[in-house]
């Protein structure tokens, strides 16, 4: 019982001349932590009669307690004379002009989405939305897309069981308006697309948008004109355009755009093409009368161009100082 007496004499001297809240932690880990020198005393109670057990676990429990009273008032004691030397080297002239927040800003993508929304919206085109989970026959199809198309493969495709899939592009978009709009028909479709592409200028998910016009006596010069004008409009200047001939399911003739850059060199712009009678054709229109053109391009990839940006994948990395320049 001696021993007791002089264990916390001696564990109460510590308390009192401890400075620091991490000492006083230290401190209460070597008398009442699971090896501490109290739980090592009742650890020892087994050694005595059961007579004299009692006795002395009641002496220990009752300095542990009396250890534990002085600790918790040297640690408030601490506590507060930390935080009072907090406020003093942290305090706040009350007289400085407040932190101005930071205004938001629209995303890039966005802006340029809109840009192109708002000069076919002012050539007489309607913007058209649709479900981003397609099914196989609006986007595929009906789209003239045979079923042995590299298109419908795994390695290019999201497929999310039965028949529903993530659409490849937004030519859904232009089936689900004719079939509900019926003809003449003059519409642009924006929105998100899926592939199973990632590297420095293809994402898995990017947007695109589509255009599509459908009339009478509608031409491959109307569509050359119209395409023309977007991008003289978009990138504010005079511009030279390319067309090579190329395929695509669901237009025929087809062609591919480039512009002529600053550099001299030519750059793939978008793709387009008079649609194809089968397409016309499985939207029930009578192909003897109508005819039309439809065209599409990515959004990010005009994006790069327009604000001169070599990396694609910088657009969706959430980066602040990438992002104000544009706020």
């Amino acid at each position: 019982m001696n021993t007791i007496s002089d264990i916390l004499e001696q564990s109460i001297r510590e308390l009192e001349n401890t400075e620091n809240l991490n000492d006083l932690a230290h401190i209460r880990v070597k008398y009442v932590g699971k090896k501490g020198i109290f739980t090592s005393e009742l650890k020892k109670l087994s050694t005595l009669s059961s007579k004299e057990r009692p006795k002395a676990g009641e002496k220990i429990n009752s300095a542990k307690a009396d250890f534990l009273k002085v600790f918790t008032a040297s640690q408030s004691k601490l506590e507060k004379k930390a935080l009072e030397a907090s406020l003093k080297t942290g305090s706040i002239d009350v007289t400085l002009d407040g932190y101005q927040p930071t205004k938001g800003g629209r995303h890039p993508i966005s802006l340029i989405k809109s840009r192109i929304e708002k000069i076919f919206t002012n050539s007489g085109y309607k913007v058209k939305t649709g479900p981003e989970i397609e099914d196989d026959y609006h986007n595929f199809t009906a789209l003239n897309i045979p079923t042995n198309h590299p298109a419908r493969a795994m390695h290019d495709t999201f497929y999310l069981g039965g028949d529903k899939l993530l659409r490849t592009h937004t030519s859904p978009v232009q089936i689900r308006s004719l079939l509900s709009d019926g003809v003449p028909i003059r519409i642009i479709a924006p929105g998100r697309v899926y592939r199973c592409d990632s590297d420095q200028t293809h994402t898995p998910m990017f947007h695109q948008v589509e255009g599509l016009v459908i009339d009478e006596d509608i031409s491959f010069a109307n569509m050359k004109a119209v395409l023309h004008q977007f991008v003289e409009c978009f990138f504010e200047r005079d511009v030279e355009l390319r067309f090579r001939p190329s395929y695509f399911p669901f237009t025929e003739p087809s062609a591919e755009v480039d512009i002529l850059w600053s550099d001299k060199k030519w750059l793939e712009i978008l793709g387009c093409g008079m649609v194809h009678p089968n397409v016309l054709l499985n939207a029930g229109i009578d192909t003897s009368k109508y005819s039309g053109y439809a065209f599409g391009m990515g959004i990010e990839r005009l994006a790069m161009l327009y604000y001169q940006v070599d990396d694609l994948r910088v657009f969706f990395d959430n980066d602040l100082t990438f992002l104000r320049q544009f706020s």
